[in-house]
């Protein structure tokens, strides 16, 4: 008895979800960890079927029946579940073991499942932060060999200029200056800001409020801005103006993609949040405290095809943008230290700011 209470205690304790099920797949126990993992109770779920507890999972049904008449334990890396959390269907990613097992009473199969969402997003948004690295050094180096030449180009023109005596000519050579001076200025947006931080602590709800009036005055009735901010966030140290400018730039291509002619008939809606979240990573280093931002929209989403490229300049889905927006969004919330990540679904597209607070 004392063997057994010390197996169930190291059970509960263990921080790996754990299921025990019977040769019918009908739970016969389950740890702490698993219950906070499902979102259910031992007490109101043992004895009930697998397949009713969790929704679509009939991969992993078919997994278990297969270690049932085979004997053999089975790993599924991966693996997406499905549950309901307040009526609100939820996924997550799992790594899941299952393994035969005839020593335990009215037990068939164990399971142990490992969340891996966080890892995944980790890694993900490392690469994303290495490859905005590469992409930034490589349009730097690609400037600098573009504006040389295009300076030569303008001292050319303003020489030949101060040589022409015919007025109509001069016309020419200020075509070529004010057209080197564009190039100059767009080679600048590229590469992003470049002048030193103008930091200070400042409520990050006066930036969000700033681009909320800033939307509203160009939108006018025709789109909703919702708000939905955590006021107990403390004052973080930023360059307002620059920030402001971050979030202006994601916010404009929300508006851009529902104001495309395909959007639905529901009533375009897009939700500025901002929420605290703790021991979060970015870029290899782990913060205790991180202030996100979301910037939400019920549009038409992100085409796939531009996906993996959104940060990178003169990458858009729309026509009439330059394809500038994101990509100097990102270089100002990198030179905070942050990142901005994006999911995006026909209907919900979200951009996230992260931006570390001071411990």
């Amino acid at each position: 008895m004392i063997a057994e209470q010390l197996h169930t205690r190291l059970l509960q304790n263990l921080s790996t979800a754990v299921l025990l099920l019977d040769s019918e797949l009908c739970l016969s126990h389950i740890n702490a960890a698993a219950e906070s993992l499902l979102g259910l109770s031992g007490h109101r779920h043992i004895g009930v079927p697998l397949n009713s507890l969790l929704i679509a999972a009939d991969s992993m049904i078919l997994t278990l029946k297969d270690t049932l008449s085979s004997g053999r334990a089975h790993t599924q890396r991966e693996a997406t579940l499905s549950k309901t959390n307040a009526g609100k269907m939820s996924h997550f990613t799992v790594d899941y073991t299952v393994t035969p097992i005839d020593d335990i009473p009215n037990s068939a199969l164990i399971i142990e499942i490992q969340p891996i969402d966080r890892l995944l997003r980790i890694s993900r948004d490392e690469t994303l932060y290495s490859s905005q690295e590469s992409t930034h050094a490589l349009l730097k180096g690609l400037g600098h060999e573009i504006k040389n030449p295009l300076g030569g180009l303008r001292g050319a023109a303003q020489l030949l200029e101060q040589e022409l005596k015919e007025p109509s000519l001069k016309e020419y050579t200020q075509i070529i200056i004010d057209e080197a001076d564009r190039l100059r200025n767009l080679v600048d947006r590229m590469l992003g800001p470049v002048k030193p931080h103008n930091t200070a602590l400042t409520n990050i709800h006066e930036v969000l409020e700033r681009v909320r009036y800033l939307t509203n005055a160009d939108c006018g009735d025709s789109i909703i801005i919702s708000r939905d901010y955590d006021p107990s966030i403390p004052d973080i140290k930023i360059d307002k103006e620059r920030l402001i400018q971050a979030v202006l730039n994601i916010t404009c291509n929300a508006v851009n993609a529902l104001n495309q002619p395909t959007q639905p008939t529901h009533k375009p809606l897009i939700t500025i949040a901002s929420r605290i979240i703790r021991q979060f990573t970015i870029g290899g280093h782990n913060h205790r405290l991180v202030c996100r931002v979301d910037i939400r929209d019920n549009g038409p989403g992100i085409p796939d095809n531009i996906r993996d490229n959104v940060f990178v300049p003169m990458v858009s889905g729309h026509a009439s943008n330059s394809g500038l927006g994101l990509s100097i969004a990102q270089s100002i919330v990198k030179q905070h230290e942050g990142l901005i990540a994006f999911t995006s679904d026909a209907g919900d597209t979200c951009f996230s700011i992260y931006l570390p607070m001071i411990d």
